[in-house]
């Protein structure tokens, strides 16, 4: 009787493991989502742009598009984009339309694994992305960090965040965006979040409150990935300057679903940037 039960024990342990195992090497299919074909390009949008490719600090060679402003509005007057955690940079011709008719010029890179760019993702690896596109963008074209805006998106919200820790732009935007991926693990996967120890932290309500540039949250009450409460707790994590936009729609269509209002909300927040002391 007794070496049944420790063998049952010891087989329940086992599969727990076996379980444990598989969720740990499942963790980056479920938070990364790249998708390589490039399915369309600015000059199909009747956008210019220039093709560059980075180098990161470990060696990775990354992907993106240079949008330059077809005619430039108040400083800071550059855009770098990071996206989501889907998709790739193509998938993202509204946004790159919207911020075109903002008069900003436009960094949008494709990290590691995603599109034509090299790797493969991970939260140390994004970081190091975000950070050779800030390099190419103060080094190479010579811009001051005070005139360059880092936006991002979802995913993007939280590369956005630690790089603007680091580094101090002009501004930062942080779109549909969570606080941490803990947070967002036990909501959708709670079963994960219980069984093993999660591989990538994400932690953006921590790095946003080391952020002492302007910061604009927007967020959509309709957000059915990332909660509202997430945005909110954001936007209380910045210190200052800052503003907040509620969004209208989904996740991932709430930009949209939100227009003129978007756009609007957008400008005068690269107004309200540009004539700050």
């Amino acid at each position: 009787m007794k070496e049944a039960t420790l063998a049952m024990l010891l087989g329940g342990v086992l599969t727990l493991l076996l379980a444990g195992i598989l969720v740990w090497l499942l963790q980056p299919k479920l938070l990364f989502r790249p998708y390589h074909e490039i399915v369309g390009t600015p000059s199909q949008w009747g956008l210019a742009f220039n093709d560059v490719w980075l180098t990161t600090s470990d060696g990775v060679r990354l992907h993106g598009w240079y949008l330059p402003a077809s005619r430039r509005r108040h400083s800071p007057h550059t855009l770098l984009f990071l996206h989501g955690n889907a998709g790739n940079i193509s998938h993202r011709s509204a946004s790159i339309g919207i911020f075109s008719a903002l008069k900003v010029d436009q960094l949008i890179i494709d990290y590691r694994g995603y599109g034509q760019s090299d790797g493969t993702p991970g939260e140390t690896g994004l970081y190091r992305d975000a950070d050779a596109a800030w390099r190419w963008l103060t080094g190479v074209r010579g811009i001051a960090p005070a005139d360059v805006v880092v936006f991002g998106r979802s995913l993007g919200g939280a590369v956005a965040t630690e790089l603007a820790a680091r580094v101090q732009p002009g501004a930062l935007i942080v779109e549909s965006s969570f606080t941490d991926i803990e947070s967002m693990a036990r909501l959708h996967h709670p079963w994960l979040a219980r069984l093993m120890p999660l591989r990538y932290r994400f932690p953006s309500a921590e790095h946003l409150a080391r952020v002492h540039c302007p910061v604009l949250v927007l967020h959509s009450p309709d957000d059915g990935v990332v909660p509202f409460a997430h945005g909110r707790a954001l936007y209380a994590a910045a210190p200052g300057p800052k503003r907040f936009m509620a969004l209208a729609g989904g996740h991932n269509e709430g930009f949209l679903d939100s227009q003129p209002h978007y756009q609007q909300a957008l400008a005068d927040f690269l107004d309200w940037r540009a004539a700050a002391p």
